[in-house]
């Protein structure tokens, strides 16, 4: 995991045309070889959920909705490989939520992160005179994705082609996930066994079935069953995550009409069933 300092924060505040006040803010988060992992606000929902058990109190305490909440809980768990957050059943309180000890270390690892990084920034600046230009020059880019569904992992097996190259990609909890692109986008990419690689999949690229027994055979390469955590119902779709015994979780985007047919409910074995050309592979810049 590395820290990633953003300092495109420069502020020029003119007092008057030939005299300029510079102040010089800056941003802390952690990547995950170059995978935007979190900053403070989602380390302050891991602190939130510490304080209060409650994802519904966390998201509501840093006015964030209960879907985003989830949806960061679910990318932090699947980059960093682990879970950070876990989920407690039954008990006076009919369960709730807790930091696993890693998402604790982590979040007490970032307080002194953020601690230094803060003095790190009044020390600079009080030399920022004649310095706001290069910080512009050198700056960071950050690229932000939609797409639901992001893995890291490791190619294992690579199929060259004529055309297309079929890619196997060992992600969290020796789960194995397939892609097919062009063998120019393997070229371009530089994609060999051993490369560490980036996965997305768009939630609507998802089929979701249940009962699906041993014996039926499918087209789809991609087959990851698990059990249904959440299902968030919208006026059109409903959003289905299916979360592997790994703790690495797979959201669907299904129509409503859909999730009835099924009986979809949480709690439910799943399986979520998509095609290697849907996977999107990228690699750290």
């Amino acid at each position: 995991m590395l820290l990633a300092i953003d300092e495109e924060c420069i502020k020029h505040t003119m007092q008057d045309k030939s005299k300029a006040t510079i102040a010089i803010n800056g941003s802390v988060w952690m990547t995950v070889d170059g995978e935007n992992f979190g900053g403070k606000g989602r380390i302050e929902l891991l602190a939130r959920i510490a304080e209060s058990g409650s994802i519904t109190q966390a998201a509501k305490a840093i006015k964030m909705s209960y879907k985003a909440a989830w949806d960061a809980i679910d990318s932090m768990n699947n980059l960093a490989g682990e879970p950070l957050v876990e989920r407690l059943i039954g008990g006076k309180g009919g369960g709730g939520t807790r930091l696993t000890k890693r998402g604790q270390q982590l979040v007490d690892n970032f307080i002194i992160i953020d601690k230094e990084h803060r003095d790190f920034i009044a020390q600079l600046g009080r030399h920022a005179k004649g310095i706001a230009d290069d910080f512009l020059l050198i700056k960071r880019m950050n690229m932000k994705t939609s797409v639901r569904n992001q893995y890291r992992g490791i190619i294992t097996q690579l199929k060259i082609g004529a055309v297309n190259d079929e890619i196997e990609v060992q992600i969290a909890g020796d789960q194995k996930l397939i892609a097919i692109i062009t063998h120019e986008s393997t070229e371009e990419l530089g994609l060999r066994i051993g490369s560490e690689v980036f996965a997305l999949v768009k939630a609507s690229s998802i089929v979701v079935m249940s009962g699906v027994s041993s014996d039926v055979k499918l087209s789809a390469r991609n087959q990851f069953t698990g059990q249904i955590s959440r299902i968030q119902v919208g006026a059109v779709n409903s959003e289905i995550v299916i979360e592997m015994n790994d703790h690495t979780s797979l959201a669907a985007t299904i129509t409503n009409e859909s999730c009835d047919t099924l009986e979809l409910a949480v709690g439910q074995i799943a399986t979520g069933i998509f095609k290697a050309s849907s996977v999107i592979l990228g690699v750290p810049a």
